[in-house]
C-alpha cells in the first residue's frame, strides 16, 4: 500500500509511519516542511504527485505538556483540530482517496446521567455544544462535525495512549513522572495495537465510519499504579489528589474528560485489541527507558 501520513513527526504519527513501513508499505510524510496543508490546491497537487492508495491524518494540536496549553494557544488548536480535517476531507473527496482521521475519545465525559460506556452512536457530551469542556475537546468535536458527510472516511477515536516506549506523551510515563495523580477510571489505548487497527481498516476493507480504538475494558489510576509497582520499573511514593476539585484548584486550568468507550464495533469488524490489563502488563514487561527509546527511534 502506498500511504500518505500527515503529522508523521508527532507522537502517534511516528508510530504510524514505523508501523506501516514495517509491513512493507511505502509511506510519504506530508507536513509544513513540504506542503501547505491548509491550502486546498497545494494539498491536492501534492497528493496527485504522490498518487497514494490511502491517507492518514495524524496531525493535530493537543498542547504541551497537556491540554491546559490549548487554552493559551486557541487559534493554533482550532486550526489544527477543526479546520484542517475539513480541508483534508475536501482534498480526498476531490481525488476519490480513502482516508482516515485520528480523533479523540476526550469528546465524552462520564456524568451522573451517563454512567455506562459510550458507543459510536452516542452524541459527544464534552463539547462546545454541551459544555463545560476543555478547548482541546471542543475543537476535536468540531473536527468530527466537519466530517459528518465525508465519503470514504474513517474516524478513529483514541483514548489516553500508552506503550512500552518511555515518553512524555505516554500515559504510563506520565503516571511515573507526575508529583500527584488524579484517581479516575477510563478507557485507554495501547499505541501499537491502535496503529495496527488503523492500518488494518484499509487492508481488511472495514466499512468506513467511526471506530473506538480503545483496548477492551476500563482501568482506574490506582490499578495502573499497582501494575507499575509490580513491574519494578518505578520505585516511588505515588501520591493522589484528595478529589477532582483539589486537582482543578492545584494542577489544572481546564476540565478533564473521564469516560469509558465501548470498542465492540471495532472488535466485531475484526480489528484486534487486547484486554486492557493484558496490554498494560505487556507494555510494562517490555519497558524501554526514555534515553534508550530515543536512541532506538533515531536508529
Amino acid at each position: 500500500m502506498r500511504l500518505v501520513v500527515l503529522g508523521g513527526s508527532g507522537f502517534l504519527g511516528q508510530s504510524i509511519v514505523q508501523g506501516a513501513r514495517s509491513r512493507g508499505d511505502r509511506v510519504t510524510v506530508l507536513g509544513r516542511q513540504n506542503c501547505n496543508l491548509y491550502d486546498l490546491s497545494s494539498l491536492v497537487q501534492a497528493l496527485e504527485t504522490i498518487a497514494p492508495d490511502a491517507l492518514i491524518n495524524a496531525a493535530g494540536y493537543s498542547g504541551r505538556p497537556n491540554v491546559d496549553a490549548c487554552e493559551m494557544n486557541k487559534a493554533e488548536c482550532l486550526a489544527a483540530n477543526a479546520v484542517l480535517p475539513g480541508i483534508i476531507g475536501q482534498a480526498c473527496h476531490q481525488l476519490g482517496l480513502p482516508w482516515g482521521h485520528i480523533s479523540s475519545g476526550c469528546i465524552f465525559n462520564k456524568t451522573e446521567a451517563a454512567q455506562r460506556s459510550f458507543s459510536e452512536l452516542d452524541e459527544p457530551n464534552f463539547t462546545f455544544r454541551q459544555g463545560p469542556c476543555s478547548f482541546y475537546s471542543g475543537t476535536k468535536a468540531l473536527g468530527e462535525e466537519v466530517l459528518q458527510d465525508a465519503s470514504q472516511c474513517y474516524i478513529w477515536r483514541i483514548r489516553i495512549p500508552f506503550s512500552n516506549w518511555d515518553s512524555e506523551r505516554n500515559y504510563l510515563s506520565k503516571l511515573i513522572r507526575y508529583d500527584r495523580l488524579l484517581e479516575a477510571t477510563n478507557s485507554i489505548s495501547e499505541v501499537n495495537e491502535f496503529v495496527s487497527a488503523v492500518l488494518d481498516c484499509f487492508v481488511m476493507r472495514v466499512p468506513f465510519g467511526i471506530y473506538h480504538l480503545t483496548n477492551p475494558g476500563a482501568v482506574s489510576t490506582t490499578e495502573v499504579v499497582q501494575m507499575i509497582r509490580e513491574s519494578g520499573i518505578a520505585d516511588k511514593d505515588f501520591r493522589f489528589f484528595n478529589s477532582e476539585e483539589e486537582f482543578m484548584q492545584v494542577a489544572a486550568t481546564t476540565p478533564r474528560s473521564n469516560c469509558i468507550l465501548s470498542c465492540q464495533k471495532a472488535l466485531q469488524a475484526g480489528l484486534k485489541l487486547s484486554p486492557i490489563r493484558e496490554a498494560i502488563v505487556r507494555a510494562l514487561h517490555s519497558w524501554v527507558p526514555e534515553n534508550q527509546a530515543l536512541y532506538q527511534r533515531a536508529a
